[in-house]
C-alpha cells in the first residue's frame, strides 16, 4: 500500500498506510474532508468510505423482508433456517398476489359489459366480426380481440353559419343545427374518415341547395319549417349515399336574416306584409259577422214575401168566391140584391161616422133633433177609425127619414160606431123582403 509524503519527510520517501484506513497525512489540513465523514465516518448516502454498491442477494433479501412485514409473516425459527422458510413463504405470497392480479385484468378483459343504449363492434385483429347487444359477453382477450362501443341512443348535434344565395339573387345569412344519432355503429366506426365533419359537409351542401332554389322572402318569413323539412330529407340521402351510419333527427333553421347592410329595408317590407295579413283578417272578420244577418234578412223577407203572396191568393180566390156567388144571386133577382149591395154598403159607411137622429118636418123648416145617438151612448166609441163623418137622419116630408152626411170638424180623431141601429135597419129591410 502506498503512503503520502510528509512535508518533513525526504523526497522519495513514504510512509505506508494500513489496508482500510487513510493515510493521516491525507486527513490532516482538510477541513472539508473531516467534515465529509464526521462523526460516524460515513458518507451523505451512508456508506463508508471504502464500502461498494450493495450486492444482488442483499437486494433481494430486503425485498423479501419487505413482503414479508406486508403480509405479515415473521421468521419461525431462529439462526439462518428460520430466514430461509421465512423468504420461502414471502416469495409464495408475491406469487399468489401477482396470480390474483393477472385474473382480475384478465376477467377484465375476457368478460365485456354493454349498456342498454351502446352497441359495440368487435375486432378480431383489427377487422370488424361481430356486433355485441347490450348485456355481458365473453370475448378473448387483448391483443387477439378488441371491442369498440357507442352510444346509439344519443342525440348528438352540430351547428353551422354560412351566407348563401338565394333564388332571386340575394344573400341570406343562415345559422341552423342538425340533431342526428348513430344507425349503425360498424358504418359509423369504419365507413367514413370522421363522420361528424362529413355530415357538416353533407348539412352545408343540403342548405345551399334548398335555399339556393327558393326566394329571399319565401326564406325569411313563411318557408322555414319547409326548408328544414327539406334540408334534413337531403342530408339523410346524403350521407346514406356514403354509407355513413348515421340518422338525421331535426334540422332546426336557428336564424335566417338578410345582411345588416340591407336589413332596414327588408325590416319594413316584413311590418307591411304584417299589416296587410292584419287587415285580412279584420276583413275577413267583418265578412263572417255581416253575411250570416244579411242572409237571415234575406231568408226574413223571402218568408214574407210568401206570406204576402200566399194571402193575395187567397183574399183574391175568396173574392172570386164571393162574386161568382153574387153572380148567382143577382140572376135569380136582381132588385133584392141590388137592395142589399146598397144596404151592406150604407152599413159599412155608416159604421164609421157619428150618427144623429134629425126631424126635417117640424115647423118653421128648422131641423129638430129627436135622438142623439151620442148622448145615448155616452160619448163611447166601440169601433176606431178615421176621423168621422157627421150624418143626419132627418124626417122627410112624406113622413119618411132621410140620411145626410157631412164632415164634422169638430170630431175627435177617434170615433165610436154604433152598430146596433144598421142591425136594427138590416133586420127591418130583410122582413121588408120577405113575400
Amino acid at each position: 500500500m502506498m503512503g503520502c509524503a510528509g512535508p518533513g519527510s525526504p523526497s522519495g520517501s513514504s510512509v505506508p498506510a494500513r489496508a482500510g484506513t487513510r493515510p493521516k497525512c491525507c486527513t490532516e489540513g482538510n477541513p472539508l474532508d473531516m467534515a465529509w465523514n464526521e462523526p460516524s465516518g460515513r458518507d451523505p448516502w451512508g456508506r463508508r468510505p471504502n464500502d461498494g454498491p450493495p450486492e444482488l442477494d442483499e437486494v433481494y433479501r430486503r425485498l423479501l423482508a419487505g413482503l414479508r412485514s406486508l403480509f405479515g409473516g415473521g421468521q419461525t425459527g431462529g439462526g439462518q433456517g428460520g430466514s430461509g422458510q421465512s423468504e420461502r413463504g414471502s416469495a409464495a405470497g408475491l406469487l399468489w398476489v401477482v396470480a390474483a392480479v393477472a385474473l382480475v385484468l384478465l376477467a377484465g378483459e375476457v368478460f365485456k359489459f354493454v349498456e342498454p343504449a351502446e352497441r359495440g363492434v368487435v375486432l378480431r385483429f383489427g377487422s370488424p366480426v361481430a356486433v355485441l347487444e347490450p348485456g355481458v359477453h365473453l370475448r378473448w382477450p387483448r391483443p387477439i380481440e378488441f371491442v369498440e362501443v357507442e352510444n346509439v341512443d344519443q342525440v348528438r348535434s352540430i351547428t353551422h353559419h354560412a351566407a348563401m344565395l338565394t333564388q332571386d339573387e340575394n344573400i341570406v345569412e343562415v345559422d341552423m343545427a342538425v340533431q342526428y344519432k348513430v344507425a349503425s355503429v360498424e358504418a359509423f366506426l369504419f365507413n367514413v374518415r370522421g363522420p361528424d365533419a362529413t355530415l357538416r359537409q353533407a348539412s352545408e351542401t343540403a342548405i345551399r341547395e334548398v335555399i339556393g332554389t327558393n326566394v329571399m322572402d319565401f326564406v325569411l318569413t313563411e318557408g322555414r319549417s319547409e326548408v328544414s323539412v327539406r334540408t334534413a330529407e337531403t342530408i339523410q340521402t346524403l350521407v346514406d349515399q356514403y354509407g355513413a351510419g348515421l340518422m338525421v333527427d331535426s334540422v332546426n333553421i336557428l336564424s335566417a336574416k338578410p345582411p345588416e347592410q340591407v336589413k332596414s329595408a327588408f325590416d319594413d317590407a316584413i311590418k307591411a306584409r304584417e299589416d296587410e295579413q292584419r287587415l285580412i283578417n279584420e276583413a275577413e272578420a267583418y265578412r263572417k259577422e255581416v253575411v250570416p244577418k244579411a242572409q237571415g234578412a234575406a231568408a226574413r223577407l223571402v218568408e214574407e214575401g210568401t206570406a204576402y203572396r200566399e194571402a193575395a191568393i187567397s183574399r183574391a180566390r175568396g173574392e172570386a168566391s164571393r162574386f161568382t156567388q153574387l153572380l148567382g144571386a143577382y140572376r135569380e133577382d136582381p132588385d133584392l140584391t141590388r137592395q142589399r149591395l146598397h144596404i151592406d154598403t150604407m152599413e159599412h159607411v155608416l159604421a164609421r161616422s157619428s150618427k144623429l137622429l134629425m126631424d126635417s118636418s117640424a115647423q118653421g123648416s128648422q131641423n129638430v133633433m129627436l135622438l142623439p145617438l151620442e148622448a145615448l151612448l155616452g160619448g163611447r166609441n166601440p169601433v176606431q177609425a178615421t176621423p168621422p163623418l157627421e150624418t143626419a137622419v132627418t124626417a122627410a116630408p112624406g113622413g119618411g127619414a132621410t140620411e145626410a152626411s157631412a164632415v164634422n170638424p169638430a170630431a175627435g180623431a177617434n170615433v165610436g160606431t154604433n152598430a146596433a141601429p144598421a142591425d136594427t135597419a138590416r133586420n127591418r129591410s130583410r122582413e121588408r123582403d120577405r113575400p
